[in-house]
């Protein structure tokens, strides 16, 4: 099966095909609210701690994953999709009447019921796709799902900037409300069957823990879950280092866009290649050669040399995704339906919270320590991190569900 066919698979799939929509409509807002955001507060305020803290109260809610992946295992997943956008559109309009310092409290709460709201809502979005979108494009929708949010990335930052410019943060606001409200249109229009969840008399606590037992018991999913934390946490502190690299290279700080728009292109590429890539390889092996492939690329950016730079970052773009997919992927495939939104909740805390902490510590140890010594020690952290999962055992649960895949489409 050719990587095109099977992406045109997904797209032709009615279900697959319209959660694909809603990511990319809702993602185009969410992208251009996180970059607006930040100026917003510095264009009021003059101080890059507060335009920060816009970053950081995004990113809080996703300490509380497993606990806010439970709401998305108590209700049917369509309808809570529909009413998260709802929600999160009406919201996001008061943000029109933050025009002065003393009403940031507004936008930064705004941002934190954001973030909250947003935990729940991936972790309802990927329950509903591993139960309607047949089993052998999960992986392949995981990737188009990667390169449109990629996509969004290169292209909704600067539509933010423009709008930001024009119309104040307010019009890059109601941008996201409306990207909102066209996903909740889109959610709407599934035809998906789903059984309403068991109501049990358990605690919100031991729904939680079930959660994660499920995931740190499964032998599959610990070690893979573990070794994404462990790229994310390498991966945060080399991006803390970019500047420094981009200096080293004899440029100016905008250079970096350049980097980061060539990241951005492998980051597109690996995602048309996933489905393939995890039907072959499966979950452990494709994350494994993706974290060896970084590995690699975050140690050679020591080099300062421009073509080594551009080849790192497209490394880097293809590398790091993969980990990322494989991770969703295998969540998706092993986890039951009833679980599942805690689960991967839960998952994203282990893998992205060790992100925000590496960004902490690379935007400090590049005051105190050569960034090429730095980029060395990632490169052997990541290289035995590549190791460590390739030499896990494989369970035969996983070599059945990867026979089962490609057997439902063979290549």
């Amino acid at each position: 099966m050719t990587t095109k066919w099977t992406a045109v698979r997904v797209l032709r799939d009615r279900t697959a095909g319209r959660c694909l929509t809603a990511v990319v409509v809702s993602g185009f807002g969410t992208s251009a609210l996180w970059l607006a955001s930040g100026v917003w507060v510095k264009d009021l305020t003059g101080s890059d701690g507060l335009a920060a803290l816009c970053l950081l109260a995004m990113w809080a809610p996703t300490l509380a994953g497993p606990v806010l992946g439970t709401l998305a295992d108590r209700h049917r997943r369509r309808p809570l999709l529909v009413a998260l956008s709802l929600f999160m559109a009406a919201l996001l309009l008061t943000l029109c009447a933050v025009d002065a310092p003393g009403e940031l409290w507004l936008l930064y709460t705004v941002l934190f019921v954001y973030g909250a709201a947003g935990t729940v809502h991936d972790a309802a979005e990927s329950a509903l796709v591993a139960g309607a979108v047949d089993r052998s494009l999960l992986g392949d929708f995981n990737g188009l799902r990667m390169t449109a949010n990629e996509g969004m990335k290169l292209l909704a930052p600067l539509a933010g900037a423009g709008l930001y410019t024009a119309y104040g943060g307010s019009g890059v606001a109601v941008l996201d409300a409306a990207s909102f409200l066209a996903a909740a249109l889109v959610y709407v229009s599934l035809r998906v069957r789903e059984e309403r969840p068991v109501r049990t008399r358990e605690s919100g606590r031991s729904a939680t823990a079930e959660g994660v037992r499920r995931l740190w018991g499964d032998p599959v999913l610990r070690p893979l879950v573990l070794a994404g934390g462990v790229t994310m946490l390498c991966a945060g502190v080399s991006g803390a280092l970019t500047y420094a690299v981009v200096e080293d290279l004899g440029h100016s700080p905008a250079y970096a866009g350049v980097l980061y728009a060539v990241q951005g292109a492998g980051s597109v590429t690996v995602g048309l290649l996933s489905g393939p890539g995890l039907r072959r390889l499966g979950a452990r092996r494709f994350a494994a050669y993706g974290i060896g492939l970084l590995a690699v690329a975050v140690a050679l950016r020591a080099v300062p040399y421009d073509p080594m730079a551009w080849a790192c970052a497209a490394a880097i773009g293809v590398g790091l995704p993969a980990a990322l997919i494989a991770v969703l992927t295998g969540v998706q495939q092993r986890t039951p339906g009833p679980l599942l939104g805690r689960v991967t909740a839960t998952a994203n805390t282990l893998v992205f919270t060790p992100n925000v902490v590496g960004l902490a510590a690379g935007a400090a140890l590049v005051e105190l320590l050569d960034h090429r010594a730095q980029l060395a020690g990632l490169g052997v952290v990541l290289a035995v991190t590549a190791a460590v999962l390739l030499g896990q055992r494989e369970a035969s649960a996983d070599r059945t569900a990867a026979r089962s895949a490609s057997d439902a489409s063979p290549a």
